[in-house]
């Protein structure tokens, strides 16, 4: 039998408590998917008021017998974060009540910041079985979970299920309103510029919003043709269908808003070198402004730190990518030809870079 070590028995105990909740803890993005499936944010929200499980079930109609398992979830989301339990008073008794938090606003459908298109995305069922390949991924140059499992790369199979590639689409757009929020006070990153290419910019989110702030400001989105073909645009919005690796539109900047991290650094390079020649013709006020995450395990917090680290595991693993400290994206640049480049803190986990010529 194998020795631990001589470790305390309180320690043993620690690793164990440890190694269970991580093992049970697969099971919180499946109560994410429930309580939306369910639309437990939006009766509570609707309720204007903490509501009372009592109150919750009747609205929910839950089967008799199902009861204890959705007092179970409330009790652990809340737990979690997701809910407060409050003390409500009426004429009669004083009761337990659960009430929204800044979680689990944002999974209030219909509000601006909403993320339940996140949840809905990266819950589909055709996401979470692709980790039962991480033995065979290991061994296995240049391929991902995707070509493992489904035979094709991610990015393929959007392009063959409309339905999924709906569900991503909606998906990067509800994150793009969090970028749209920090950015309004960063209005400093696009003065002085004529025009600017949102590259893998969706369905225009963040392009639409930089217009209604710098209305003179030609804007660009650039993306598959399959994601663009029926977008609109307006007076200084235009989108273009095409390849990144191929080349970009000319323009005063270009705009690289969570992209870069579905890459390897081969892929990087070649996308920014066709970023360069992009704005190659604008001299000093040529630049290329990317948003996207640093891991910097010294001055982050915990647990933003705990959520670039799993990022990186899904970026590698799903597409070859990877999240990158400050030391690689420097290096990544300087391989490129950039001279100089400045980072700012954006959102909790984000960081807005500008890199030149």
């Amino acid at each position: 039998m194998a020795s631990n070590s001589g470790r305390k028995k309180s320690e043993i105990f620690q690793g164990q408590v440890l190694l269970y909740s991580i093992l049970f803890g697969a099971i919180d993005s499946m109560c994410l998917k429930w309580m939306v499936e369910l639309g437990i944010p939006d009766i509570i929200h609707n309720h204007a008021q903490p509501i009372t499980f009592p109150e919750l079930v009747s609205i929910l109609q839950v089967a008799p017998t199902k009861v204890c398992g959705v007092q179970s979830l409330m009790h652990y989301l809340a737990h979690k974060g997701f809910f407060e339990i409050v003390r409500i008073h009426d004429n009669i008794e004083e009761r337990e009540a659960y009430a929204l938090t800044a979680a689990s606003e944002l999974l209030v459908k219909g509000s601006e910041l909403c993320l339940t298109p996140m949840v809905e995305s990266l819950t589909y069922p055709t996401t979470l079985p692709l980790w039962h390949q991480l033995k065979k991924w290991t061994y296995e140059d240049d391929v991902t979970l995707y070509d493992i499992s489904l035979g094709s790369t991610f990015w393929e199979l959007l392009s063959k299920n409309p339905t999924e590639n709906k569900l991503f689409k909606e998906a990067m757009a509800s994150d793009s309103q969090f970028v749209n929020l920090a950015l309004r006070d960063c209005n400093w990153v696009f003065e002085g510029l004529e025009s600017i290419v949102d590259v893998g910019g969706g369905t225009g989110i963040t392009a639409k919003n930089i217009c209604e702030a710098f209305p003179k400001l030609k804007c660009i989105v650039l993306d598959r043709p399959h994601v663009v073909e029926n977008m609109s645009g307006s007076n200084n919005l235009t989108f273009v269908g095409g390849d990144m690796f191929i080349s970009i539109p000319k323009a005063d900047a270009v705009l690289l808003k969570w992209i870069l991290h579905n890459w390897n650094d081969k892929d990087c390079r070649r996308i920014l070198e066709n970023c360069k020649k992009a704005i190659s013709s604008n001299g000093e006020r040529g630049k290329i402004i990317i948003i996207d995450a640093v891991i910097n395990e010294k001055e982050d917090r915990h647990e933003d730190t705990g959520l670039k680290l799993a990022m990186n595991l899904v970026m590698m693993a799903h597409y070859n990518g990877k999240e990158r400290r400050e030391e690689e994206w420097k290096k990544l640049f300087m391989q490129v030809g950039f001279q100089r480049h400045k980072i700012s803190p954006l959102t909790g986990y984000l960081s807005l870079f500008e890199i030149y010529p």
